[in-house]
């Protein structure tokens, strides 16, 4: 039931938020997963003219929790000062995970009233700064 919970949470609170896909990439399974969804990451997409932390702020005066990708660019955690290591290619994406995503939850004790509530005030945000 927590599983399912979860998974139906996502879904509702996907179908709150997609229409503001012009800003935000939001979390799609993978192919032929079946993910137990421990969160509901956001990412601010780089061209959109709003930041993440206005965003936090934002929801956090409404009520709205959120938390921060947990490591975002491994190589600059303060561990890795004295790491020899190798990248490969560009970290373009990771720079942007680490920059533009954060989470909000999905708890299985949330209901579909939180979730509207949720969508709306997203949806204050974005009309505030077209």
């Amino acid at each position: 039931n927590f599983i399912s919970k979860r998974k139906e949470n996502y879904t509702y609170l996907f179908e709150q938020l997609k229409h503001l896909e012009k800003h935000l990439i939001l979390p799609y399974p993978n192919d032929n997963s079946d993910p137990s969804w421990f969160g509901f990451p956001i990412t601010i997409k780089p061209d959109s003219n709003i930041t993440r932390n206005d965003l936090i702020l934002y929801l956090d005066k409404n009520k709205i929790g959120t938390r921060l990708l947990f490591a975002g660019n491994l190589i600059k955690q303060p561990y890795f000062k004295n790491v020899d290591y190798r990248i490969s290619g560009k970290l373009d994406n990771t720079e942007l995970t680490m920059d533009n995503t954060f989470w909000v939850g999905i708890y299985p004790a949330l209901d579909y009233e939180h979730f509207d509530y949720m969508g709306s005030i997203f949806n204050s945000y974005f009309k505030s700064i077209v």
